[in-house]
């Protein structure tokens, strides 16, 4: 299982649903990333992928300062879990990989 790329994800929150572009990419064997909201980006942080299980925390300032926690399932192009802002009721989460922003298993490039 692979979960780099570009993914469209939406956030279904007590608000309303937000729309998020997370991208993923492996550096040095290790998951990276980041997500980008209507009004901010912020790098993803403790990025884990176990079988299908993903898992991220991320920081964010706008519309509210609050610290995510994501857990997703991976199945192909696709993805669904939560995302859990401390005692918060978590948020459901749904996602689909962008076609074309595929990475493949391999390791990908390092260029900056």
């Amino acid at each position: 299982m692979f979960a780099e790329g570009t993914w469209d994800l939406s956030v279904s929150t007590p608000i309303g649903t937000i729309d998020v572009v997370v991208r993923l990419l492996r550096r040095g064997g290790v998951l990276t990333g980041t997500a980008r909201g209507a009004q901010e980006e912020v790098p993803l942080r403790d990025v884990v992928l176990e079988g299908d299980r993903l898992t991220w925390k991320q920081a964010v300032t706008k519309p509210l300062r609050l610290n995510l926690a994501f857990a997703v399932t991976v199945t192909g192009d696709t993805l669904t879990g939560t995302a859990r802002a401390g005692r918060l009721p978590a948020s459901k989460v749904t996602g689909r990989r962008r076609s074309g922003a595929q990475v493949p298993p391999q390791e990908s490039a390092t260029a900056t």
